[in-house]
């Protein structure tokens, strides 16, 4: 009764049901304390199964709340298939609108492979990548910059799995008419969703979505048609159920112009970081197109106001594709990234 995680969910059942995952942990103010996360189910038969996550960083919104609407507005007699939703995953970090759980400040997208006995961060982890995620075929797991950082809005992949797993994932990411997909290179044993959906067999798709731990118009509109876009390619819906034209829908999104540009991190030479307490002032934005050289941006130090502030320039040419909204910073802070582009025969040629 104090370890594990339990629930209560069907996964044979049709219809629609809204349940929780719950985890032991004894805190001063209630021995018996469950963290409740809840979980949505929609189904119909057999057909494609698929799971959507947000909330893996608390102060990440744009798939909270999309996730959260999708549910309400999913007809089980309108799908093929399955489907689940954790509008909330990590739970705590979400009511606390923080990147970690305050609870045990887990990180849950660095808690992979997890902890049956571990704190509730670990002890969900655990869950996911060995009972959750198997149940399924594709994981797709909604991000955003969070409340420090703007991010160039683009789907994400990691390099895992067979060679016609990842180009699967390729496929089903640029399903998701998005106008760059980031490829990540974070290794077979990396503590992220997307190495978990790995080992577990499954595709894993994500995205970086908005950032600076609000939502606007455009960032609502990407979220939708993404989520739209993936579940008709799988074939699970065979019209989109958050975007379009009626009143309770997200706004539609401009379509995509050209096709998506992949990009790639694959050196810490691609980011610049603090090295010391300072002030950031950019010199460019998200979306820039930068040469090996150019100027990256200012640091200041208020406390020397007689020393004139640091030019920092960028080590490879790229697109930035991530930056530090706060200017305030400490040593090990990343200011600002940029990304390689990228062919598709370069990635499907390294698979593993």
């Amino acid at each position: 009764m104090h370890t594990g995680l339990y629930h209560a969910l069907d996964f044979a059942a049709d219809g629609k049901s809204l349940d929780f995952l719950s985890i032991p942990f004894s805190v001063d103010r209630s021995p018996y304390y469950q963290v409740k996360v809840p979980v949505c189910r929609v189904r119909n038969g057999t057909g494609p199964r698929v799971l959507l996550m947000a909330g893996n960083h608390g102060d990440e919104y744009e798939g909270e709340l999309l996730l959260g609407r999708l549910f309400r507005r999913l007809d089980p007699a309108r799908i093929r298939g399955e489907v689940t939703i954790l509008p909330a995953t990590n739970a705590p970090a979400v009511m606390a609108a923080r990147r970690r759980s305050p609870l045990d400040d887990g990180n849950l997208n660095r808690a992979f492979p997890g902890d049956p006995a571990g704190t509730p961060t670990f002890r969900l982890a655990h869950f996911l990548e060995h009972e959750l995620f198997p149940r399924h075929d594709v994981v797709f797991d909604i991000h955003s910059g969070g409340t420090s950082m703007a991010h160039l809005p683009c789907a994400l992949i990691e390099r895992q799995g067979t060679p016609d797993r990842l180009a699967r994932a390729l496929e089903l990411m640029r399903a998701l008419d998005m106008p760059y997909g980031f490829v990540a290179e974070n290794g077979a044993a990396a503590p992220t969703s997307m190495a978990a959906a790995a080992r577990a067999g499954v595709i894993g798709i994500s995205g970086e979505f908005g950032g600076g731990g609000t939502v606007t118009p455009e960032t609502i509109a990407y979220t939708a048609r993404a989520i739209d876009n993936l579940l008709i390619a799988v074939g699970l819906t065979d019209a989109p159920v958050l975007s379009g034209p009626t009143p309770a829908a997200a706004p539609a999104a401009a379509p995509i112009a050209t096709p998506m540009q992949l990009l790639q991190l694959d050196s810490h030479r691609q980011a610049i970081y603090a090295l010391r307490r300072g002030w950031f002032e950019p010199a460019v934005d998200v979306g820039a197109r930068v040469s090996a050289g150019d100027l990256a941006g200012w640091f200041h130090d208020l406390t020397r106001l007689d020393q004139p502030e640091e030019e920092l320039r960028f080590q490879e040419a790229g697109i930035v594709i991530s930056r530090r909204l706060h200017s305030d910073s400490e040593a090990g802070d990343c200011l600002i990234q940029v990304a390689r582009p990228v062919e598709e025969a370069g990635i499907l040629g390294r698979a593993a």
